[in-house]
């Protein structure tokens, strides 16, 4: 995975611009490069070595998904959001370039995303590109990752059922998750039946990261997360741990893992090793 977190650093650091109006661009590279474990875009990439995707398309398909991840934790971080001042180990971007410069920062990290997806002249298939966009927007938006925080951000201190706190994280953390999935096998071809095992395999480690991400709010401290460790339990937000306690949210953790290695079993495509090690890295990780 080494080889590959390099080839995606080298492609953001390329990508995400340095020179922009009034320095814009230091705080968008500033968000993305230095820092984060690059889960989506291992993801895209190990998805599209499975059905021997386009490789063009998967690295701009690896890249646009973390763009739009970090993103998304910048927003998050913000006064008006979940007001955070520790994120990768470092200041929030909001602490370090102010308020304002962070938003539109976040802004156009979004809109680079789709700019990666649908590069000019024929390199990637036009088809290809409408998919990938497509995945991409679906995950991202109100049927996706801010759908899931706009019900976070309502559920604070109410209480809430297994299947709600589920459903608020399949949309929150998972939706992003499954469409690194989705947008790697989208780079290739692959039966039906493959794609749906795919699909399993990518909402089960969409689910156990955030089972495990509950975890380590309460098992971890901020030096080891890199972010601020015990804070949905200060702003009191519904987790899996302060639903069903430590030891069931480890088993459930670790029956997400089974499910993901069982859809891979299943799925009939050969080459699958670097998916199941990051099935392996999702609930294994200490940050």
């Amino acid at each position: 995975m080494a080889a590959r977190q390099a080839q995606v650093e080298a492609a953001l650091s390329r990508w995400v611009p340095a020179e922009t109006p009034a320095s814009l661009g230091e705080a968008m590279r500033y968000a993305v490069l230095d820092g984060g474990k690059r889960l989506r875009p291992l993801l895209v990439l190990a998805a599209s070595e499975a059905v021997q995707g386009h490789g063009e398309a998967a690295l701009r398909a690896a890249c646009a998904v973390e763009l739009i991840h970090a993103y998304s934790l910048v927003h998050d971080d913000l006064p008006c959001m979940d007001d955070d001042v520790l994120r990768r180990g470092k200041p929030t971007v909001h602490v370090r370039f102010g308020e304002a410069q962070a938003l539109l920062a976040g802004d156009a990290l979004q809109a680079l995303a789709f700019d990666l997806l649908t590069p000019e002249g024929a390199g990637v298939p036009a088809a290809m590109q409408a998919e990938l966009c497509r995945l991409l927007a679906r995950a991202a938006g109100v049927q996706g990752m801010a759908g899931g925080q706009a019900i976070d951000l309502a559920s604070v201190g109410k209480p809430l059922s297994e299947p709600e706190l589920r459903g608020m994280h399949q949309l929150k953390t998972g939706a992003l998750l499954l469409a690194s999935v989705r947008m790697g096998a989208a780079c290739g071809a692959a039966a039906p039946a493959a794609r749906a095992a795919l699909d399993d395999y990518g909402a089960a480690i969409g689910l156990a990261f955030q089972v495990i991400d509950d975890i380590l709010d309460v098992t971890a401290d901020s030096a080891q997360l890199g972010k601020t460790a015990g804070k949905d339990a200060a702003a009191d937000k519904p987790t899996y741990v302060s639903l069903l306690g430590l030891p069931a949210s480890q088993a459930l953790a670790s029956e997400l893992h089974a499910q993901a290695h069982r859809a891979l079993d299943g799925c009939g495509l050969p080459a699958v090793a670097h998916l199941r090690a990051l099935a392996d890295m999702v609930v294994q990780r200490k940050n």
